[in-house]
């Protein structure tokens, strides 16, 4: 089915991947990296470590992309094998955390209403089920209150008081199911901050996973979400879609302007964010006259909610999400023969993908600050 070149492409891409990862895991967890010196230097011990890390991670997308790979070998629609992007930018001192997702490509075309159903579902399902044991392994067995310590000795001090203005605080936003499991299942004793999760491989594996979960879940253009979608409301697909990205774009911008800055930083920064607005909806299929239309009306809200409530501010990380989805992957799903109803059973599977979305869904994953 697959020719010698295919295995060892995507085999050699999912081992690099694995390497990557695991630098990046040093990085977080453990402060070590590659090209650190001295004790900051990662070590063959702690490349060791770092696979704690590494390996529920890369193999929770693992266990995603062979959801969608083994459910379209079932329903006869030739696909591609998992392909993983090696991301790691540690080289360049900048934060990852070692990749940027893996995917599969769709060789054959795909005509069938619950087909689209089928194989969209099937990763975020798949990839989610081992999130949640990695989560449990991770929250159950939590190492005791001082082993932050070992990470970070100062906080042993007593006159410890900070880092300084000089130094980023960087923690990981909440999701409801990540805070419902730490209070379900760990030891309050030893249940670390979220500021400090990072430190915890099982953790951060597992609230990656999730992350990535919700972000396959939205229910956009042909997103994993998108599928799901489709099959539960295909006539109203586009309109869910567009209005969705919509809100999601309207939240990610908020506080990008404001009545309370400078106006000569506005004159600047509001024709450069509504033309930016304007290229994310260039696949919509909107007439060129409703995109200006939407981009003005989205800048205009959002810069009455800065006059209204100054405090009010969203998650401006999204906007390179949204500008992917909207310019490059678009917001239509393709369309198909046939829109026979999905049965009671994928109904159901449909609706728990939603709640899946809503339970996972972090609206300010990376806090700096």
């Amino acid at each position: 089915m697959y020719k010698t070149k295919e295995y060892l492409i995507h085999g050699s891409l999912f081992l690099i991947t694995l390497i990557t990862t695991t630098l990046a895991g040093g990085e977080w967890v453990y402060g070590k990296s590659v090209i650190g010196e001295g004790d900051s230097f990662i070590t063959w011990e702690y490349f060791l470590k770092s696979m704690t890390f590494s390996i529920p991670f890369v193999g929770i997308l693992l266990v995603h992309e062979l959801g969608h790979f083994f459910t379209s070998i079932y329903h006869k629609v030739k696909c591609s094998l998992p392909f993983f992007i090696p991301g790691w930018l540690g080289f360049i001192g900048a934060p990852s955390i070692g990749t940027f997702g893996a995917v599969i490509r769709m060789k054959g075309f795909i005509n069938s209403r619950r087909k689209f159903f089928d194989i969209g579902v099937a990763g975020p399902i798949a990839g989610f089920t081992v999130a949640l044991g990695v989560l449990i392994y991770g929250f159950t067995t939590l190492p005791p209150a001082d082993y932050i310590y070992t990470i970070h000795p100062e906080y042993a001090d007593p006159g410890f008081e900070g880092y300084g203005e000089d130094v980023l605080d960087f923690e990981l936003g909440g999701n409801f199911l990540f805070w419902a499991m730490g209070e379900l299942l760990a030891d309050p004793d030893r249940l670390p901050e979220m500021s400090e999760v990072i430190h915890y491989p099982f953790l951060f594996a597992g609230y990656l996973a999730l992350f990535f979960t919700a972000l396959n879940l939205l229910p956009i253009g042909q997103l994993d979400g998108g599928h799901v979608v489709f099959g539960l409301f295909p006539k109203y697909h586009k309109e869910i879609s567009i209005a969705v990205f919509t809100l999601f774009m309207g939240y990610a911008g908020l506080g990008i302007i404001s009545p309370l800055m400078p106006l000569e930083e506005l004159v600047i920064r509001i024709p450069l964010y509504v033309g930016f607005l304007y290229i994310c909806y260039s696949r919509a299929g909107f007439t060129q006259q409703t995109r200006i239309t939407l981009a003005l009306s989205i800048a205009a809200v959002q810069y009455v909610l800065a006059f209204v409530a100054p405090d009010l501010e969203g998650y401006q990380g999204w906007l390179f999400y949204g500008f992917l989805l909207g310019r490059v992957m678009g917001l239509r799903h393709p369309e198909v023969s046939g829109l026979r109803p999905l049965d009671t059973k994928r109904k159901i599977i449909g609706w728990l993908a939603i709640l899946l979305f809503a339970l996972c869904f972090t609206p300010r994953p990376f806090i700096l600050s």
